[in-house]
């Protein structure tokens, strides 16, 4: 029998978890024996790429010769280059994957499907990117699910019954920072708000720290420190080693530099400070006050430095929760997704009764529109507007339709444009265009003629957009959705997007 897998791909580390016999959601061991797998890949002397903790030394101490952070740039232009040999952020972490399922194969036999996490601030190209990446690497993925949501699942299943109320769930790890408001009841997780930054976390701290030791060994020395003498990979370790002590000596190129939690924390107060402040805008958007949230689950890595910890609870006014590994909380949380969602004839009858209470309401982390015309009084001439069909939080599935009209007589085309944005934002200026098509119309008419323009985000987190003329019934429509990313015809197109 094939197995259900949650994988979180991590910046910094990955996991993969899957359901056991008993029913219950587990981590596999990589070829290591390992929990989690560094998220960096080397090409070693004979040209293999290798994904493992050597990887992870190499990219510390010869960073030409390995790429790693590169989840950070999913869905850009952004290439790492590996001995002279440039790589899309896509490619890489297909590296990354096929060396997770070769690994967990070894141990529980073939992956049937898989859930891949994202985080939930992640836009339509990073999404599609991870995407691709699954499926260059030949997992059948048929559904991915944001980090928050994912801890949120293991956390309510872990706890069962005891879980009933509002909760927050504070994500972050190497790269990446999300918070989401959660309500709660036994294995029901619905997601009432998310916000998140996908450039923040420990990878920011390990280069502020770096930039301490820097400066403090110019001032000692007069000289610039070479990189090869305080790695990045050293300064993660001192960042950990500072969270269980107030003050570390490190010896650097033959000199001891002192560097104090205090120092440290202070270098990194600017992010404290975001984190805060998007916690404090997502309980606003959620429309409850800090009182109102009955527990914190606390995910990822960075979240054992002390100052991060103290954060949490200024902002919730309580201490926050990590009754669980925060490195492994996603991957469970996800393969209990996995097994969710997927075909539930391929689960023994002890891993059915595990998952058959388990219930999850997502909504959108984003605003998604249509350009338009406006006909503004204040104006002479009329001015293109972004006109928001499903804002950000809206109960998954939800479906809207608004009418539209053509702006003058004879007109035979009405541009079809799908926008993105993290706020209800009008001005076109300000929103990504993520699918544009073309609705051709008959000739003659006179202006005003009716297009009605639908929006519908399913339960399987697929979005529909369908563009009618209502007189003659022509129709331009798209799928966003994670299927194959190939054009079937001349107005149907699917593409990957999940919410």
């Amino acid at each position: 029998m094939s197995a259900f897998v949650g994988i979180d791909l991590g910046t910094t580390f990955s996991a993969v978890s899957t359901i056991d016999e008993t029913g219950r959601p587990v981590i596999v061991h990589n070829q290591d024996g390992q929990n989690i797998t560094p998220s960096c890949v080397a090409e070693t002397s004979d040209g293999v790429m290798e994904v493992s903790e050597f990887a992870r030394r190499q990219w510390g101490n010869a960073p030409d010769t390995a790429a790693a952070r590169f989840k950070r740039d999913m869905g850009t232009t952004i290439t790492h280059t590996i001995n002279g040999k440039d790589f899309t952020p896509t490619q890489l972490s297909t590296f990354m994957l096929k060396k997770l399922v070769s690994d967990a194969e070894q141990t529980i036999g073939p992956i049937g499907e898989a859930v891949v996490t994202i985080p939930a601030n992640f836009a339509h190209e990073a999404r599609d990117a991870t995407m691709a990446a699954a499926s260059a690497a030949g997992l059948n993925v048929k559904y991915i699910i944001n980090e928050p949501t994912a801890a949120a699942l293991y956390y309510a299943y872990k706890n069962g019954e005891e879980l009933s109320g509002i909760y927050a769930v504070y994500d972050l790890g190497g790269g990446t920072f999300d918070v989401s408001i959660i309500r709660v009841g036994g294995q029901d997780v619905e997601v009432l708000a998310t916000n998140g930054v996908s450039k923040l976390g420990g990878d920011d701290f390990d280069q502020a720290l770096r930039k301490i030791i820097q400066t403090k060994y110019k001032d000692l020395t007069g000289e610039l420190l070479e990189e090869d003498d305080f790695t990045i990979n050293d300064a993660e370790e001192e960042k950990k080693s500072l969270s269980a002590r107030k003050k570390v000596t490190v010896r650097v190129a033959r000199q001891l530099i002192d560097i104090s939690r205090e120092e440290f924390e202070e270098a990194i107060s600017s992010y404290i400070t975001q984190t805060e402040m998007l916690c404090e805008a997502t309980l606003d958007e959620a429309e409850i006050d800090a009182s109102d949230i009955r527990g914190i689950f606390l995910v990822g890595g960075s979240t054992r430095i002390p100052i991060v910890s103290e954060s949490v609870k200024k902002v919730f006014k309580r201490d926050p929760t990590a009754t669980v590994n925060v490195d492994e909380v996603v991957s469970l949380g996800a393969s209990l997704y996995a097994a969710y969602k997927g075909d539930r004839s391929k689960l023994s009858v002890v891993q059915k009764n595990a998952i058959e209470k388990i219930n999850v309401s997502e909504s959108t982390s984003k605003c998604f529109g249509t350009i338009s015309i406006s006909h503004d009084e204040a104006r002479e001439t009329p001015t293109l507007t972004n006109s928001i069909l499903i804002r950000k939080g809206e109960k998954i599935p939800c479906s809207v339709t608004e009418s539209f009209y053509t702006v003058y007589a004879g007109q035979e085309a009405v541009d079809c444009q799908v926008t993105e944005s993290t706020a209800a934002e009008s001005d076109p200026r300000f929103v990504k265009i993520i699918w544009e098509g073309e609705l051709t119309l008959p000739s003659g008419r006179p202006a005003q003629q009716e297009i009605q323009v639908t929006f519908a985000y399913d339960d399987n987190q697929i979005m529909k957009c369908s563009f009618v003329d209502v007189e003659t019934k022509r129709e331009t429509k798209i799928d966003l959705s994670m299927a194959s990313g190939k054009e079937s015809d001349t107005s149907t197109i699917e593409k990957f997007l999940v919410e």
